[in-house]
C-alpha cells in the first residue's frame, strides 16, 4: 500500500485525472523520489481517500490518475477550537494538533492580552493540511482569520455552546459526559490570562460552560490539547 498521502484540491473519482501544482510535483519528484507509475494516496476533504498513480512529473507540475477509493470520507464532530495566538512555533503546534485531534474549524482570536497581533493564515492552513496528510485524516479544518473576541461573541449563534477552559478554576479536571451533545467550541485563552472585562462577558453568557483542566495551570498549547482530548473522549468520536 502506498505510504505517501497528499491533499489535492480537486474532485476525485475513479479514472479522474488530477493536475499537480509545481510545489506538489517538486515534493513528489525531488523530495520523495517518486516518478511515473508510482502510487500514492490522495484526498480532498470531500470524497474520501483515493489510491492514485503518477502519470507525469515535470518542473511546472504533473498529473495523477485516481484509481479506486481506499477509505471513505470521515468528517470530524462539529467542534471548533478558538484560541489566542502565542509564539509562532507554539501556534503552529496548536493548529497541527487541532487538525490531528478532530477539530472541524480553527479560529484564532484576538483578546485583550493576546501576545501576537497578526497571523499568517495561509501558513497555518498549510500546517493543518500537512497534519491531515500525516495522521490519515480525510478532512482538513479551515483556519479562519484572526478575529477580535468581542466581535466573535457579538455574532455568535448560542446554539453552539462554548467550553471555556478557565485557569481560575484550577482543581479537579472537568467531567464532560453530562454536557449536551451538539455543536461546540472550545475557548483557550492567552498566555497573559483573561482581562476582567472578558471574564465578566464570558461569565454572563448562558451558552458558555466554564471548566477546569486540572490542578495545575497549563500552557496555552497544552491546554488546547488537553481540552480537545477531554471533549472528544466524552462527546466526540473517540468513543
Amino acid at each position: 500500500m502506498a505510504k505517501i498521502r497528499l491533499f489535492i484540491d480537486h474532485p476525485l473519482a475513479q479514472g479522474q485525472g488530477v493536475a499537480l501544482t509545481p510545489d506538489q510535483a517538486h515534493y513528489l519528484g525531488s523530495v520523495m523520489r517518486q516518478g511515473p507509475g508510482d502510487a500514492l494516496l490522495v484526498f480532498n476533504g470531500r470524497d474520501g481517500e483515493w489510491l492514485a498513480r503518477i502519470e507525469r512529473l515535470a518542473k511546472r507540475g504533473g498529473d495523477l490518475v485516481s484509481l479506486r477509493q481506499s477509505a471513505p470520507q470521515r468528517n470530524p464532530p462539529d467542534l471548533w477550537l478558538l484560541f489566542a495566538p502565542i509564539k509562532k512555533a507554539r501556534t503552529d503546534f496548536i493548529v497541527e494538533k487541532a487538525a490531528e485531534m478532530g477539530a472541524a474549524r480553527i479560529v484564532p482570536v484576538q483578546t485583550d492580552h493576546t501576545n501576537s497581533e497578526r497571523i499568517r493564515q495561509d501558513r497555518l492552513q498549510a500546517h493543518a493540511i500537512e497534519a491531515a496528510e500525516q495522521c490519515g485524516g480525510t478532512f482538513v479544518p479551515e483556519v479562519a482569520e484572526l478575529t477580535p473576541l468581542g466581535r466573535l461573541l457579538d455574532g455568535w449563534d448560542p446554539a453552539r455552546r462554548i467550553l471555556w477552559a478557565d485557569e481560575a478554576l484550577a482543581g479537579p479536571a472537568a467531567t464532560l459526559a453530562a454536557l449536551p451533545r451538539g455543536p461546540w467550541a472550545i475557548l483557550i485563552g492567552p498566555e497573559g490570562g483573561w482581562s476582567e472585562s472578558e471574564r465578566a462577558r464570558l461569565g454572563a453568557l448562558a451558552h458558555v460552560t466554564r471548566v477546569s483542566l486540572g490542578p495545575r495551570i497549563l500552557r496555552a498549547d497544552t491546554a488546547a490539547v488537553a481540552s480537545l482530548a477531554l471533549w472528544q473522549a466524552a462527546l466526540g468520536d473517540w468513543g
